[in-house]
């Protein structure tokens, strides 16, 4: 591999190397190897040679590396490049590839682009048909947008890993990370979206006081029984959001990571497991979206149910 696959690959890992002592924490980076002058060690193929530091952590201080050093020194209103950049860039390639369809649609034989644009909106519509109770003139192209866009950033993960990090690091930009769906900035971005949207309905079919009255009278409609019926509705309102971000972002990074270590094994090895898991990502990717875009539907219909 080329060096700044190495170093692509060891900062991925650096957020996972934490370990538990007896006497406390301990976090393990790899750092370069420097001889007496100060200088980096570099090995026959001009790679620094790098060895692991580890560093006892208390827990104030675990707490910080915990959540990423970077984060910290960034701020909350830090832009991830390289997440916003490419979901942008697969939102408008999503556009584009529709839009440019429909213009050439055709009520004849029609051609490979449009019989799968019109399977997708099939399939979707159908779904939504199925899943969705309410009536509302949004739904369906809110669903097909979620499909499509989590399909097409998810789908970067094909892409061999150190391909594109390595062209951006050849740019100036190192560590560049392409697949949106394995930042959980990404995914939280996604699943706030469709948290606002299940309060806007809520509030919109039920009304204020209908939606407050479900939240404190649900499931226990005595008034003794409020504080309790609030804790719960809440919770489970803030775990909707909460799940569609964290199992996205679980199954996709997940499955980087894998990509990553098999990347470490030498070059035979990394076929011999590559091709399977690639394969198998085949159908995780698509599976992701529509499991994402089938709670989103679901979500919303409880959204658009009145009880009262």
């Amino acid at each position: 591999m080329a060096c700044n696959s190495q170093e692509y690959i060891a900062h991925h890992l650096t957020n996972l190397t934490y370990g538990k002592l007896p006497s406390g924490y301990v976090r393990k980076e790899l750092v370069p190897v420097k001889d007496e002058a100060g200088n980096a060690v570099a090995d026959e193929s001009g790679c620094p040679v790098t060895t692991v530091r580890e560093t006892e952590l208390t827990t104030s201080t675990w707490t910080i590396a915990a959540n990423g050093q970077e984060a910290k020194d960034m701020g909350f209103m830090a832009v991830h490049v390289d997440s916003l950049g490419w979901s942008v860039f697969m939102g408008l390639l999503f556009v584009w590839f529709f839009s440019r369809v429909a213009k050439k649609a055709t009520s004849g034989v029609p051609g490979t682009a449009q019989n799968l644009v019109e399977a997708v909106v099939g399939f979707v519509d159908n779904t939504v048909k199925e899943t969705f109770h309410g009536r509302s003139p949004l739904i369906a192209p809110l669903a097909l947008t979620i499909f499509v866009w989590v399909f097409l950033m998810n789908s970067l993960k094909w892409i061999p890993v150190d391909v594109v990090p390595g062209i951006a690091h050849a740019l100036g930009a190192p560590y560049f990370k392409i697949v949106p769906t394995a930042d959980p900035n990404g995914t939280l971005g996604l699943s706030i979206g469709v948290f606002l949207l299940i309060i806007f309905y809520s509030i919109k079919v039920k009304g204020a006081v209908g939606f407050a009255k479900e939240l404190s009278f649900t499931p226990f409609n005595h008034w003794l029984a409020v504080p309790f019926n609030l804790f719960l509705e809440i919770l489970g309102l803030l775990t909707k959001p909460l799940s569609l971000a964290l199992r996205l972002f679980g199954n996709m990074y997940a499955g980087e990571v894998v990509f990553i270590l098999i990347a470490l094994l030498p070059f035979y090895a990394q076929w011999v497991l590559n091709v399977p898991w690639a394969i198998f990502h085949i159908l995780v990717i698509p599976l992701q979206a529509f499991i994402f875009m089938v709670l989103t539907i679901v979500y919303l219909s409880q959204a658009h149910e009145d009880h009262h």
